[in-house]
């Protein structure tokens, strides 16, 4: 049996990678109050040259039950099981509305198998797991390797990242842990990361160039405590800074050039202006 890998689209995985390895996306949605888009099919340049002036922010919502339904009978009539790894379940309600459309889904195709995996994040940390999934699935890898492939991944990922701003993450109601560095610490450039499913602060620093080396030491001091597997820039709205991290900063240490990667729309309406990386050691976090 063949195993078919689904995530959603605020795992931010470039196509190219999609297509290489076969993984289904389903797409979550932005509303700006006119329109009303999946994440998919939006121009991600456009959407965050606007974004710094908005003065309603846009909002999210998860995938229709519709296309998760038809995603995952589409998976099942190829008699592919089916391995769908989504972002945190303390973000967005994706995951339990996979769950539920998977319920359905497997009364329609008795004997069939579909497992569902709470990445604990989003983003391309999230990625990183579909991705590993995926590539034992086109191993030819049981479901449960698939699984633990990803699990395995997911163990040994870091996500960090500097908004430019809290106040994004303020209004939309998603700082988590972050919280405690609204009201009189809003001088400072705070390195942000996901743990436990949620936000939580890093460090605090006082400037975006601290903030920006912080970071990139704490990859240097993981990748020689650990080994580097690889690593990304993740971006929101700021793509020359994003190209300079990756060039000056990044690049020596990972050995050779890094891909650079818009993050979600979804995601980026909620965090506002930010640079980041995501990496992989080689062995797992002590």
């Amino acid at each position: 049996m063949t195993v078919s890998v689904i995530t959603d689209s605020v795992a931010s995985i470039p196509a190219d990678i999609v297509a290489e390895n076969g993984i289904d996306v389903v797409s979550l949605y932005v509303n700006d109050g006119a329109r009303n888009l999946p994440e998919t099919e939006m121009d991600v340049a456009d959407f965050y040259r606007r974004l710094a002036d908005m003065h309603t922010l846009p909002t999210s919502s998860q995938p229709s039950p519709d296309t998760l339904l038809q995603t995952f009978r589409g998976a099942l009539a190829k008699r592919a099981d089916v391995l769908g790894v989504f972002m945190s379940s303390k973000m967005s309600g994706t995951y339990e509305a996979a769950g539920l459309a998977a319920q359905m889904v497997l009364s329609e195709f008795p004997g069939s198998r579909i497992e569902l995996m709470d990445s604990g994040s989003n983003s391309m940390e999230e990625g990183f797991g579909a991705i590993a999934a995926a590539q034992a699935a086109r191993a030819g890898e049981s479901i449960e390797r698939c699984m633990r492939t990803a699990a395995d991944t997911l163990a040994r990922t870091r996500f960090l990242f500097s908004p430019h701003t809290l106040e994004y993450l303020r209004r939309g109601g998603r700082i988590g842990g972050a919280s405690a560095l609204v009201g009189g610490l809003l001088q400072i450039k705070p390195i942000l990361t996901v743990e436990g499913g949620e936000t939580q602060t890093f460090a605090k620093v006082r400037t975006q160039a601290r903030a920006l080396e912080t970071i990139a030491r704490k990859l240097a001091d993981d990748a020689e405590a650990f080994g580097l597997a690889q690593v990304i820039v993740h971006y929101i709205a700021d793509l020359e800074l994003a190209q300079r991290f990756a060039a000056e900063q990044i690049a020596p240490i990972a050995g050779g050039p890094v891909r650079v990667i818009p993050v979600s729309p979804v995601i980026g309406l909620h965090v506002g202006p930010a640079i980041g990386i995501v990496y992989e050691t080689e062995r797992e976090f002590a």
